[in-house]
């Protein structure tokens, strides 16, 4: 298989941002890791390793802090931690999983490669760097272990994946829309400028662009639960909704689906209905 792989840098605001690019026919992935005040959020994927390499010798890092488990944001901790000697920090829930070879679909490996084990510590509520306090945020619903940064300094937020584009076609099995709603509700009463997402980069008007996909999610449910409510089968929703299908639906077997996002939002209305 040919994957075609891309590196891309630059500088917004005053943070240095890393993006990764790998894509094989129709399927285009991406993912960013970024670095400001000695601090570096994500690691980016196993598979740019080598492209990653030379990103991070050119920061002065004095710490590794990590959104969540997924290896595209944990792919490269193993060398910072092994070659680099940095601490690596993430959410608990995960790390005893990261400690273990790696365990995730084939397609997944080929895209991302298959990331080395490696210790991180837990990151508590707090961090701090040279020059900011920053909060850790939970926002689960992406991952469970899902994490948002906020330098309390700068205003500069880093949502991970809470945010990855304005209008969600297709998710992975295990989100859960429901939960991703209360998340993007929490991270919008806090007080920040500019935010940074780990797959789009740098959003112009940040808080905007997360209301937006706050209030593409909340209509999105209330049409699906309509639909539900009128016997409409989650099949049937899908298809009505979702008409399109995409390419990642097809190569990852089913893995990423707008069906998981109908069955998601189906499953947590039966669950509060019932208790």
């Amino acid at each position: 298989m040919l994957f075609k792989k891309n590196f891309a840098q630059k500088t917004v605001n005053g943070v240095q941002m890393g993006n990764g690019t790998v894509s094989f026919q129709r399927v285009k992935l991406n993912v960013h890791c970024f670095f400001l005040d000695g601090v570096l959020i994500d690691t980016g994927a196993k598979s740019l390793e080598k492209l990653f390499k030379a990103f991070f010798k050119h920061l002065d890092i004095d710490k590794v802090v990590m959104t969540h488990f997924h290896e595209d944001h944990t792919g490269c901790a193993a060398f910072l931690q092994e070659e680099l000697q940095l601490p690596l920090f993430m959410n608990d829930i995960m790390i005893e999983y990261c400690m273990k070879k790696a365990d995730y679909p084939i397609y997944r490996q080929l895209f991302w490669g298959r990331r080395r084990p490696f210790r991180a510590e837990p990151i508590g509520e707090t961090f701090h760097s040279p020059n900011a306090t920053w909060r850790v945020i939970k926002t689960p619903g992406h991952a469970i272990d899902h994490l948002a940064f906020l330098n309390d300094e700068t205003g500069q937020l880093f949502t991970g994946d809470l945010y990855c584009q304005e209008r969600t076609k297709v998710v992975l099995r295990e989100e859960n829309i429901p939960v991703i709603i209360e998340s993007l509700k929490k991270i919008l009463t806090y007080d920040f400028e500019d935010v940074f997402c780990s797959h789009a980069g740098y959003l112009n008007d940040g808080r905007t662009a997360l209301k937006r996909k706050l209030d593409y999610l909340l209509d999105l449910q209330g049409n699906i639960l309509k639909l539900y409510d009128e016997g409409k089968t989650p099949e049937d929703i899908n298809t009505t909704l979702f008409p399109k299908k995409y390419p990642i639906t097809f190569f990852s077997s089913g893995e990423w689906d707008s069906i998981h996002i109908v069955r998601s939002i189906i499953k947590q209305h039966d669950k509060t209905h019932i208790s």
